[in-house]
């Protein structure tokens, strides 16, 4: 039992993220700065009691260590879930699963080209399937709004959110082991809730909050408590029990989560050519990842 408890916290954490995702589009209406600032306040309400120890005991790590610790709080904890429910209004949420599966695939080429790292060919035929499989995404997407070629603004915005993560990966790898875990994360959270709150401003949120619904809290709850503290939490304790190649696999499931989820829970339908992206991009990334 205990070598299965890895692998069950990570389909919990899957399920976690793919919550996010629904989540985020059940909240639609609400401007994407504000969904953030609320998610981002409630986690640094939780991380709290948590990281203030460590906060404390490091602050002349974190004051000598800047640059990078504000790169890692703008990109992974700021903007990536922000871009994340801009392009929910948009696009479907399995359209945003489907894109963000590729993260692994994207940290891989933008590691070759910009490190150097050298990868087998089973890689690089996996980078191009995945590839495609994005493509039949974007090109298939259904949205009341289209740009030229009529390709869906919100598929384009998760596309930027991708390419914020990957960047957000490149710095975990060169700059994360510096800080302490729970006294970083509070660090982030202080940053990303300083950046978001006047945005967030002039999105409304001084008149929108006061109107929240008892619906509306309990999914801004969700995203504050769950996927930004407890499916973190999850993920490093796996992480370390399994390594990261065989962790990161588990995260080619969210979008079968995602779409079983968005037709349950939103009654999206499920179109084949979702149906087929998602296969194609799932079969790309285990090329990547997989061992020999």
């Amino acid at each position: 039992m205990r070598a299965l408890r890895p692998h069950l916290l990570l389909l919990l954490v899957v399920a976690i993220f793919s919550g996010n995702i629904l989540v985020g589009k059940a909240l639609v209406e609400l401007p994407p700065f504000t969904i953030s600032l609320g998610r981002v306040f409630i986690a640094l309400l939780v991380m709290l009691p948590l990281g203030w120890g460590q906060m404390r005991r490091h602050w002349p790590v974190f004051v000598h260590h800047w640059r990078p610790l504000l790169g890692l709080a703008l990109s992974g904890v700021t903007f990536f879930n922000a871009l994340i429910y801009a392009s929910l209004k948009f696009t479907s949420a399995t359209n945003v699963a489907i894109l963000e599966s590729l993260i692994p695939v994207v940290t891989l080429l933008l590691s070759a080209l910009l490190l150097s790292e050298r990868f087998l060919a089973r890689q690089w035929v996996g980078v191009v399937a995945s590839f495609v499989g994005a493509v039949v995404v974007v090109t298939s997407s259904q949205s009341s709004v289209s740009m030229p070629g009529g390709i869906n603004p919100g598929d384009l915005i998760m596309l930027l959110a991708v390419l914020v993560w990957v960047g957000y990966s490149l710095l975990v790898k060169e700059h994360m082991a510096r800080f302490p875990r729970y006294g970083g994360l509070l660090v982030m959270l202080v940053i990303a809730n300083l950046v978001l709150a006047p945005i967030a401003l002039m999105e409304g949120a001084w008149h929108i909050v006061p109107t929240l619904s008892g619906a509306e809290l309990a999914g801004l709850a969700y995203l504050g408590i769950f996927p930004s503290v407890i499916a973190l939490l999850l993920y490093n304790n796996a992480l370390a029990e399994l390594g990261p190649t065989r962790a990161t696999i588990y995260l080619n499931l969210l979008p079968v989560y995602t779409l079983i989820g968005a037709w349950w829970l939103l009654g999206d339908p499920i179109l084949l050519a979702e149906v087929i992206g998602s296969v194609v991009v799932i079969f790309g990334v285990w090329m990547v990842l997989a061992r020999r």
